[in-house]
């Protein structure tokens, strides 16, 4: 039985779904974690979210099942809050205003559509939840308010939590010329998760067992160059230059060009995949030609072709890009190089994927082995 597992915000509390087949065999095993209860706005079962819940149910359901795990919906999509005082359901028209005058100095800085929307929706959300009291009259105690009143209140992450700060912080300096003292805003300790890897006889086996020419050459160059998902779908097709064998990554994060060599197996797969689908414009496109694919058809891509393969894994698209790395680093590659293939601006970032390689762990000898 396929059981998906999905990471949401549903009435302003950060849940866990669960979507199955019903099975009275797995609805008891949810029901020995946590109370679940029946969403039908999501057509799945909901029950708080916490890593630790999330981890039991992939230890009792891991059996005969296949166990896939999406953050569909980041916690960075904010939840539109119904327990705001009444004043507060209609934003007033100075929120109004210097959101979008906010809006408008992000797009002049050429932030990407990504971070302005989760900073404008950051903002609006506490903007709400002040509008009754004028813009300059807020304070450093009002964000700690907020925190506690609002984000601790609605069990919300502590990545959400940041990310408010983040915004709150950014307006009051540029917009409204009010710095916000650091120190007196309460900011919570960041999570250190260590990336997921697979192994490279897994990664060999999701790709055999992808057929479609086109679907294997966007997983297969994925993986081949690490590259993040929308890095991929942004590809057009002079970006592969197959004369030097080199791929040319444009403004990915950060704004940041950067190249990575090109396998040639990598070239041959490209070059059948073009032969057979003649993309125009993007080297990946949709059912329209000039159309980049979709993001969404791409996760649904690689979950198609996980079924078919022996791993019971959580696996996401970004778990390719963690596998490269590790890889590479297993196989001897500098770090440092290993840092500019990637496009991180911090040595530390790359530094995780030591804590992951099994490279040196495994000359490691237990001492149990000598009792």
């Amino acid at each position: 039985m396929n059981i998906t597992l999905v990471r949401l915000i549903h009435k302003e509390r950060e849940c866990l779904g669960i979507k199955f087949g019903y099975d009275t065999g797995v609805l008891n095993a949810v029901r020995s974690v946590a109370k679940p209860r029946w969403s039908k706005t999501h057509n799945m079962w909901l029950i708080d979210y916490s890593r630790g819940a999330t981890k039991k149910l992939h230890t009792l359901l891991k059996e005969g099942n296949t166990i896939i795990f999406e953050e569909a919906l980041q916690v960075a999509v904010l939840p539109e809050t119904k327990r705001l005082a009444p004043s507060a359901a209609i934003l007033s028209e100075e929120t109004k205003s210097k959101l979008k005058e906010f809006e408008q100095w992000m797009r002049s800085r050429r932030y990407s559509d990504n971070t302005l929307h989760t900073y404008r929706e950051a903002l609006k959300l506490f903007l709400r939840f002040y509008d009754g009291k004028a813009i300059a009259e807020i304070t450093d105690a009002d964000v700690v308010a907020f925190n506690n009143d609002y984000i601790l209140k609605n069990r919300l992450s502590s990545s959400f939590q940041n990310q408010v700060v983040n915004a709150v912080k950014l307006f009051f300096r540029t917009v409204e010329n009010k710095l916000m003292e650091v120190e007196k805003v309460h900011r919570p300790k960041r999570e250190k998760v260590l990336p997921n890897v697979l192994s490279k006889e897994e990664v060999k086996e999701l790709l055999d067992k992808t057929v479609n020419v086109k679907h294997k050459a966007m997983l297969s160059l994925i993986y081949s160059c690490g590259l993040r998902c929308g890095e991929l779908l942004n590809l057009r097709l002079e970006h592969v230059d197959e004369r030097r064998k080199l791929l040319i990554i444009k403004q990915a994060k950060g704004r940041k060009d950067r190249i990575t060599p090109l396998s040639l197996k990598i070239v041959e797969l490209l070059n059948d995949y073009k032969k057979a689908y003649n993309p125009k414009l993007y080297l990946f496109e949709g059912k329209n030609s000039y159309e980049k694919y979709d993001e969404r058809s791409l996760q649904q891509v690689l979950k198609t072709n996980l079924l078919k393969t022996g791993i019971k894994k959580p696996v996401t698209l970004h778990w390719l890009r963690h596998s490269y790395a590790t890889h590479l680093l297993e196989n001897g590659t500098d770090l440092r190089y290993i840092q500019q293939l990637l496009g991180h601006s911090s040595s530390k970032t790359t530094e995780i994927y030591t804590h992951v390689s099994t490279k040196s762990l495994q000359t490691i000898i237990s001492p149990f082995d000598y009792l």
